[in-house]
């Protein structure tokens, strides 16, 4: 394990005991969390990206206030829901952050997952056309991301205004960013996809299947699947890989108060459908810092990985979620192979 991240879907309700009460509140604590966790020694601050919900939605302009508040720590979103982006828009945000950062971008795509929208893409303007599905349509507008956010031309120079006769890229560029793009994959079939088109992969505690083994151990499986497409198209470089996981250790009254439950109920796989079908959700790890370092320890996907990114209960504020990293970077993290 190289590197630990949070992953905050940037819940925001005006409820009783949320001190996340506004989508200000949600923001402006995201980044006070990021500067939080970089003095703590965390190695990469991720964002969660929702439309129509109280929960973080347009990431360039936060990963950008984060980057100008930080000087190390990663930042990343995971994921950008592709069917809602005009990509080539979206590459020149992507290169302006980046720039801000200084090359600490880490971005996160993919076709999306389930949300309260039905069909949200299409109020956007973005409607498939005949034959062609949304995953159709976020895969080609993630060809065109790509190609744009590597220089290639795009339009073509208007010889009056450009004193060129050829294809204009988008500006800015930022150097290294096409390197740092991850493909968020639900299942064997789209991390193999992954792999095959040369993106780094990133996969939750949500697997759009079910084989009847146990969540770490399919995960562990699409991360070996992932490899190989990879190894077998030939990429120069190498992959990175980061999974997610709910991880909750009690060390004091504040935090047995919150999960000491939870612990109970919520420590075991869950299966229900999603989509249309069977779906595997990952457990949430809670207890004593020495009982999950050790129940980590035996995570197999956690093991294929480089980077393990911590889901954060955000609405408790940043003071408790800077609390809760702290505990894990210090008390679990060294016994599952970090630094």
């Amino acid at each position: 394990m190289k590197n630990i991240g949070f992953l905050s879907f940037g819940h925001y309700q005006a409820v009783e005991g949320s001190l996340v009460r506004s989508a200000r509140d949600a923001l402006m604590q995201s980044i006070e969390l990021a500067v939080a966790a970089e003095e703590i020694g965390v190695d990469g601050a991720y964002v969660r990206v929702h439309h129509f919900a109280t929960q973080l939605a347009s990431p360039f302009p936060l990963l950008a206030a984060m980057a100008a508040r930080t000087s190390t720590i990663e930042l990343g979103t995971g994921i950008i829901d592709m069917r809602y982006e005009n990509p080539l828009y979206m590459a020149e945000e992507a290169a302006a952050a980046d720039l801000i950062s200084d090359g600490r971008l880490q971005l996160g795509i993919s076709r999306g997952s389930p949300e309260t929208a039905l069909r949200g893409y299409e109020s956007f303007g973005y409607v498939p056309g005949e034959g062609r599905s949304d995953a159709d349509d976020a895969r080609a507008k993630t060809e065109i991301f790509r190609a744009a956010i590597e220089g290639a031309g795009v339009v073509r120079a208007n010889p009056q205004m450009s004193r060129e006769a050829g294809l204009l890229s988008i500006e800015p560029q930022s150097p290294g960013l096409a390197d740092r793009i991850w493909w968020g994959s639900g299942s064997r079939q789209t991390a193999k996809w992954a792999g095959e088109q040369g993106m780094n992969l990133m996969s939750s505690t949500l697997l759009t299947e079910d084989t009847g083994v146990p969540f770490d151990e399919l995960q562990a499986e699409q991360i070996r699947i992932y490899r190989e497409a990879w190894a077998e198209a030939g990429w120069a470089t190498k992959p990175r890989v980061s999974v997610s996981r709910s991880i909750l250790p009690i060390v004091n009254d504040q935090d047995r108060y919150y999960f000491g439950l939870k612990g109970q109920v919520e420590s075991k796989d869950q299966v229900g459908h999603l989509d249309g079908g069977l779906a595997r959700f990952g457990k949430t790890y809670v207890g004593e810092p020495d009982k999950l370092a050790e129940e980590l320890a035996n995570d197999a996907a956690i093991a294929e990985a480089d980077t393990l990114l911590i889901t954060v209960p955000n609405q408790l504020g940043v003071d408790y979620n800077a609390h809760l990293l702290e505990s894990v970077v210090t008390l679990i993290a060294p016994q599952i192979g970090w630094r």
